[in-house]
């Protein structure tokens, strides 16, 4: 009898076993009880200027029930948002607006806490919390910008430079911004908390404007305008008949070589592909190449004026719009971005300015082409060339013989496809191969701007 008691009561006691087993494998699986804490996103240890809101994004897979944003100073602790849901939200993002009472606030550091709290049922229905603190340095003062000297005048497709004085203690970023979205970068010169760039007027831009930018690491910015006198310029518009001979000749030979052209057997297609495609191709490494900037401090600049094919003859210039027809019908166009120089077949190519070979190689329609960096994002680039004796980082000296021209890619005789490009940009070279313009826009620019600092 004894015996069957006992048994009764190991029963119960393992029926009450497994009904806390139980509960508990509940409450660890189930949804209601999860126990992953809020997830908060905020910029962490900055900078704050007290005009721009903080971004601040909560979330949570069960729901967020609560949360409060406070900002402590070293006098008081001010409760900026403290809100509760009655339905719980997965995610939020808040744009937090500092009190009036910081704009008279004279510390130089303070905090902003976070806490969130989610409606999971575990901690005893309390749900997960959780609190990020992150510190800013409050920097409520603009960068100071003042121009010191640039160019009187940019003419279209042209260059021009620019110097100027950028001051600010916690400097993030600066830069030339135009009107047409391009953004030049400025190099440091000669003394701290000077700049100098050049700028570029694309021929395909109507209009130019240049604004120097300065932005702090609390992102307050202050602009200059650039004072620039705009000279236009017209350029040719050449409209050329495609010959069927030069289709079944170059077009032809150009055809079997590209991946673009395979399997278009149509002559007047492979020429738009050619040109249109191929081109575009080419050009975008062009542009990706020479619109690197170097961050170095430069000292000074100058540059003798660039003819880089003796006894050459211009058979082509910079900016020619040429519009293509076949059978009196439009069937392409392409701009001509440099100027056409030739002499005797496989001449020497000898650039009077030294620099680093940046690219060394076959580009398409370009040929054989070697690019030389001379500074300040002033790239200089010889196409068509027979022969290359440069590679790919060497550092070349004034006068060297770097290549020979010849007639690789799309070149119909031997001549040397000569190209000049600030920031990727190309601009005239005639400009360029200009000892009197190079002294009016970039010498006695740099030679003014040093004379004011050394003053200052």
């Amino acid at each position: 009898m004894r015996r069957g008691k006992n048994n009764g009561s190991s029963f119960v006691l393992l029926g009450i076993f497994a009904l806390i087993v139980g509960g508990a494998f509940y409450v660890y699986s189930s949804a209601m009880f999860e126990r992953e804490i809020p997830v908060i996103s905020m910029q962490k240890n900055g900078y704050w200027n007290l005009k721009n809101p903080l971004e601040i994004a909560i979330n949570d897979a069960s729901g967020l029930k609560s949360f409060k944003v406070t900002l402590k100073s070293s006098t008081e602790e001010t409760v900026l948002y403290h809100e509760q849901f009655m339905v719980s939200k997965e995610s939020i993002n808040i744009k937090v607006e500092p009190p009036k009472s910081a704009y008279v606030m004279k510390d130089k550091e303070i905090k902003i806490i976070v806490e969130a709290t989610d409606g999971s049922k575990w901690n005893f229905f309390k749900g997960n919390s959780t609190a990020v603190e992150s510190k800013y340095i409050i920097d409520k003062k603009r960068p100071q910008l003042n121009i010191i000297a640039n160019s009187y005048k940019i003419g279209k497709g042209g260059a021009a430079l620019v110097i100027f004085k950028a001051e600010d203690e916690n400097l993030k970023e600066i830069y030339i911004e135009t009107n047409f979205g391009k953004k030049f970068l400025a190099q440091p010169f000669y003394k701290n908390g000077y700049f100098i760039s050049l700028v570029a007027w694309p021929i395909i831009e109507e209009n130019f404007k240049a604004t120097v930018v300065a932005v702090d690491h609390a992102q307050n910015s202050a602009q200059v305008y650039v004072p620039l006198f705009l000279q236009n310029k017209i350029y040719n518009v050449s409209n050329i008949k495609i010959s069927d001979s030069f289709l079944k000749g170059k077009i032809a030979e150009l055809a079997e070589e590209f991946d673009e052209t395979q399997g278009v057997l149509n002559p007047i297609e492979q020429f738009k592909v050619i040109n249109e495609k191929v081109r575009e191709k080419n050009e975008k490494l062009i542009h990706d190449i020479t619109s690197k900037v170097p961050t170095g401090m430069v000292s000074d600049f100058s540059m003798n004026e660039m003819y880089p094919l003796r006894n050459g003859a211009v058979v082509a210039h910079f900016g020619d719009h040429r519009i293509y027809s076949y059978e009196d019908k439009t069937v392409s166009e392409a701009y001509h971005m440099g100027v056409d120089l030739a002499s005797n077949a496989m001449a020497e190519i000898r650039p009077q300015n030294g620099g680093e070979v940046v690219y060394a190689g076959y580009n398409g329609l370009y040929g054989n082409m070697p690019i030389i960096h001379h500074g300040l994002g002033l790239y200089t680039l010889f196409g068509h060339c027979s022969t290359l004796n440069v590679h790919e980082g060497d550092f070349v000296q004034p006068g060297a013989h770097i290549a020979s021209t010849g007639k690789s890619g799309y070149a119909m005789g031997d001549h040397l496809h000569f190209g000049v490009l600030v920031q990727g940009i190309e601009v005239r070279p005639a400009e360029w191969m200009d000892r009197s313009w190079m002294k009016l826009n970039i010498t006695d620019v740099i030679n003014s701007a040093k004379e004011i600092m050394d003053k200052g």
